[in-house]
Order: structure tokens, then sequence, then C-alpha cells
């Protein structure tokens, strides 16, 4: 597999690694077919492993307005380039270039099987699961890269609006131009794959790893969020609505039960991605130092101003004595939810790269979206009763929640801004260093402030361009593609 990995990374427009190849003539004496041949299912169904982006986007958090400046961590010039919103220049891990050529360079495995799984000898019904994981995975990582290089999605927009590369063929020429799809066609592409992949999708071959792939529940979960950002509330609720069942409140994380029984913090962390949580709908494995003490952090309080404040002045459990806070560098502090995990480059190795094992969907955030696409529907009634759900899990008193107690504390009489406002700052609380925070920012159009070390702050504008990540710069000067606008 690792043969094959290597053999079939992207073109050069879409994995700037192939810039540092010695030289093309040595490249060129290569047979391009010389690789391991997927002549099984099995094989297939192993490669999809590969399919799943290694690189977080936990760089969002640098730039959004969960972190302040934190003295004493060890930033890199990318830290600094993504919280003063400057175009992160470097391609190392935790950068939007490493996220852009580890997203594509999955995309390419779950081309390589899409391209030969209805070929293969075998049981229909276990070919047939694992194009669904292809096509799910292949959409997913256009979702995400969609998200973060291009506008939101906006329907009066869309049709213009730049957007990525959608792949969809294994590549075969050395060096192949692509053009950047609208928004539009991006969406609808997803959209094809995603519904492709929900139809075909089956965890009954996945064994005791089903967490890790794409099962039906993560992908109803995918959808969910799909439609939320294409501004689809009605399809949003129905895929929320079979994903959470007659019973939600089993898919969000029992907080109470875990404060009151984890020995410590190690343990929490396990129990916080374990994959037997039933809110963890997919887990993925990221290679990222965005865990650790590098770049920029909350201080204790911004972590008070979001956890201390709600229309009860209720006890949030996350903010409790009993769950973890980490030091980071001399004002930071880290919410406990990643295990730190380092991999050693061999056996012998004192050196290698830290991970960690990361939650890609939630049930906490289906039911939020569930809750949100009511909103806009004025089924006002229906959210509250989701964030009831909500809320028995998150507050200790479990407060009855209402829309006299949302507009009292929002001071507004419009029920939609108050119950989108509270839900709204939910999700940041709730997925803080997660880095969803930051698809609300784009969203929503909202600005965020940041503390310089000269203690003067700089602004960025709900509208300002430079909320969708630049292309990198190799796509753009041996791809051809447009940069984003500046």
């Amino acid at each position: 597999m690792k043969q094959m990995k290597k053999l079939i990374q992207n073109i050069v427009l879409l994995t700037p690694l192939l810039l540092m190849l010695a030289s093309c003539d040595q490249f060129l004496e290569k047979n391009p077919d010389n690789r391991v041949d997927l002549d099984t299912v099995e094989k297939a169904a192993k490669l999809l492993t590969n399919a799943y982006s290694s690189s977080a986007y936990t760089f969002t958090d640098w730039m959004g307005d969960n972190v302040t400046y934190t003295l004493g961590t060890f930033k890199l010039p990318e830290h600094v380039q993504a919280y003063q919103w400057e175009d992160i220049t470097p391609d190392n891990q935790d950068t939007p270039t490493y996220f852009w050529t580890a997203t594509y360079d999955a995309i390419a495995h779950a081309n390589e099987v899409l391209a030969v799984i209805d070929n293969l000898p075998g049981e229909q019904s276990r070919k047939d699961a694992v194009r669904a994981e292809a096509l799910l995975t292949r959409a997913y990582g256009h979702f995400m890269l969609v998200n973060l290089f291009a506008r939101h999605y906006n329907r009066q927009t869309a049709l213009n609006d730049p957007g990525i590369p959608y792949v969809e063929e294994p590549e075969r020429e050395f060096i192949k131009k692509y053009n950047r799809h609208t928004v539009e066609e991006v969406y609808d592409k997803i959209e094809r794959d995603l519904k492709e992949g929900l139809r075909l999708v089956d965890g009954r071959y996945y064994s005791n790893s089903g967490k890790y792939h794409f099962t039906r529940n993560a992908a109803l979960a995918f959808a969910s969020r799909f439609y939320l950002f294409r501004d689809d509330p009605d399809n949003c609720i129905n895929y929320s609505s079979e994903m959470l069942g007659d019973d939600p409140d089993i898919f969000m994380k029992d907080l109470p039960t875990i404060l009151d029984t984890y020995s410590d913090t190690e343990e929490f962390l396990r129990l916080f991605t374990s994959p037997d949580d039933p809110s963890n709908l997919l887990l993925i494995r990221n290679i990222t130092n965005a865990h650790v003490t590098v770049g920029f952090w909350p201080d204790i309080d911004l972590i008070d101003n979001l956890y201390l404040q709600n229309p009860w002045s209720a006890t949030d459990l996350r903010r409790s004595d009993r769950y973890p806070l980490f030091v980071r560098g001399t004002n930071g502090v880290a919410v406990g939810k990643y295990e730190f995990l380092f991999e050693r480059s061999s056996l012998t190795s004192n050196v290698g790269l830290n991970y960690t094992i990361m939650p890609a969907f939630r049930g906490e955030e289906v039911l939020l979206n569930r809750a949100e696409a009511n909103v806009y529907l004025g089924n006002y009634s229906t959210a509250l009763a989701d964030l009831q759900v909500y809320i028995n899990k998150r507050y200790e008193e479990k407060p009855i929640v209402s829309l006299s107690s949302l507009r009292n504390y929002y001071q507004t009489t419009n029920n939609e801004i108050a119950v989108l406002s509270f839900i709204v700052d939910e999700r940041r609380k709730e997925f803080i260093h997660e880095g969803i925070r930051w698809f609300d920012i784009k969203r929503f159009g909202f600005p965020v402030d940041h503390l310089t070390e000269s203690g003067n702050v700089i602004t960025l504008e709900g509208n300002d361009l430079r909320q969708v990540l630049q292309i990198p710069q190799a796509a753009i000067d041996v791809g051809g593609l447009e940069p984003n606008p500046r």
C-alpha cells in the first residue's frame, strides 16, 4: 500500500511536493503504470484508508475569534500569517497548502478505486460498499476544499464565484491543466457523489473500525452540514432527522457522566474521541501540531467570557472544575479534547510526527444544524425542543430554554435573531479547537478582532476578501489556476 500511495500522488497542480522531483527525465524514465495492481475488492478497500485527508484544518482557529495573542508559545511564520490574515506561504503541516496537498492526495486514492471497482470480481454488495466509501470521501474532500478556498455558498453568486477543481479521474499525465469550477458546479458534483454514496453505503464490512470510515450515520451527518451550507433547510432537516432518529439524546456526548467517572486527563481525552461514544460519527487520524504548544490560543478571560455567560446564569459543564484545561505558554489555555499521540519515523528513532484522532462529524453538530434549519422555516418550538436535548447534556441545572429567555438574553424582540444567536454561540463553545467556528464566521460575515504583540487591535471585517484562503502558489504558477482576489 505504501508503494501505491507513493505512485499515485496527484499532479504538480494539486500536489506541490512533486516540484521537488530531481528531474523530469528521471521521472519519465519510470513506467507510469508501475504500480500495485488493484485486482481485488479487498485491495481497493484497503487503499481507501488513504482517502481520508491526513491534514487537519484547525489552522483556521488561529484566524478566528477563539484565540488571542498568546505569550510563550512557539510561533512559526505560518502561525503569525494566519493570525494576521496574511496569505500563508509555507507548506508545512497545519497550513492551507498542506491541507490542499493532503486532501487532493486523498481524493486521488478515491479516484483510483472508483476507476476499477466496477470491473473487479467479487460480491456486488461488497463492491457497492467500497464504491460508496470512495464517493463519500471524494465528496467530503472537495467539500472541505471549496469551503476553505472559495467564498461561502450564496445562491445569488455561486454560479459565478470561482470554486476549486473537482477531480473525478485518476491522473495519468505528468502535467495536466485544471480549471476552477464555480462554487455552484462544485456543490452540484458533491451532491451527486454524496447521494450516490448514501444510496450504496453499507457499514457491515468495516468490522470493528466503523467510526474510521463513512458509515451511513457519518454520511447523513455530512449531508446535514452540506445542505445547511447550501441554504436548503428542508433537506438539512430531512437528513439530520434520519441520522438522529427518535431519540437524539443518544448522539449527545454524555458530558455529565464522563466528568463524573474519568480518573485522569489522559482517560478524559481518550473518552472524548472514543469510537465507542455514540456522538462521534466519523474519526480521522490527522497529522498536526495544532494540539501542542504552538501558535495562538484563548486566554482564561476569553474562556470565561465564552462559558460563564448564558441566558440562565447556569453552570456550563465545559467550564466546571472537573473539565480539564491545559496551559499553553504563559497566558494561553486549551480546552481538553485531543490525545497527544506521536508516531516515530522508525522503531529506533526519537523523531517523528505529532498526530491525534479528530472527530470530523459529531452528533451535536447534526442536532444544532437541524435546530438552525428549523429557525429559518419558523419552526421555533421544534428548534427549542432540539436545543433542550442539547442543553440537558451541557448545563448542570438543565435550565428550560424558551423564546422569552433567549429574547431577554440577546435583548431583541425578534425570535429568529434570538434563537439563531444562541445556536451560533453554542456551536462556538461546543466545537472550540475543532475548526468549525471559521465556517460560521464566513457564513454570517462576523468580524474578527485580534490583539497584537504591541497591544494594538487588528480587525478582519465580515466582508473581507481574506476570509477566503489563497490558492497555493504552485497551483497558480504551474497549474495556471486563478488566484483568489485580495
